[in-house]
């Protein structure tokens, strides 16, 4: 376990120093600042703005504390910071968290930090709103580390609270152990069982099969 920790935070290190905008989004090796954070509204458009009721439940955005699971650069957390009131980040590259923390300059109610790459210790607090996840668990390469993540996220969202990310869904191809750009993928019912086994309901589940099978995992 602790081997695949450190190959995950070397790898994503050294991404970060090579050209960490690309490896964070592929569609192209020369971003602009302007069109990189345009790709985060993006994602906070397609997959939040659209879910508001199972996101929100009632509550006003401003007034909600969310979670950010793999940040990377930055890309979609200052999209979650220019929605909510309380952000947190982490991610298990000290060279990308410290790139979401300079994007998240005039942001002081987002909160960056690196973690063990496993749970989450490092993050402050309880009883957060909703939890959020995209393009980070399909490259992890340990079915271990994801599920602690899951039962970590659970320890921290509030009853009812909202865990919304997505895996890897195609079945077809196997990854080697020590492979970060590429991790291990899950069945639909892989994804219910890890669902049961860390206290979610998992009421809601597209794309099984797919690159993007989004999980909506609501904390029992």
């Amino acid at each position: 376990m602790q081997n695949t920790l450190d190959k995950m935070r070397a790898d994503w290190d050294a991404r970060a120093r090579e050209n960490a905008r690309y490896y964070v989004n592929t569609a192209t090796e020369s971003w602009t600042d302007e069109a990189f954070f345009a790709t985060g509204e993006r994602t906070v458009a397609e997959e939040i703005l659209t879910d508001m009721t199972n996101i929100c439940q009632g509550r006003e955005p401003k007034q909600m504390k969310v979670l950010e699971i793999g940040c990377g650069a930055g890309r979609v957390t200052r999209a979650l910071a220019n929605l909510f009131g309380e952000v947190h980040a982490v991610d298990v590259s000290g060279e990308m968290a410290d790139r979401a923390k300079r994007a998240l300059e005039g942001h002081p109610h987002a909160h960056v930090y690196q973690n063990n790459g496993m749970d989450l210790s490092i993050v402050p607090g309880e009883n957060f709103d909703f939890a959020f996840s995209t393009i980070v668990f399909q490259h992890i390469p340990s079915r271990d580390v994801i599920e602690n993540y899951v039962r970590e996220v659970s320890r921290l969202l509030r009853p009812g609270g909202l865990f919304k990310f997505q895996v890897q869904g195609d079945t077809t191809f196997k990854s080697a152990e020590d492979d970060t750009w590429l991790g291990v993928s899950y069945s639909d019912d892989e994804a219910v069982g890890m669902a049961n086994r860390c206290g979610f309901e998992p009421r809601y589940r597209h794309g099984a099969g797919e690159q993007y099978f989004w999980l909506w995992f609501f904390k029992k």
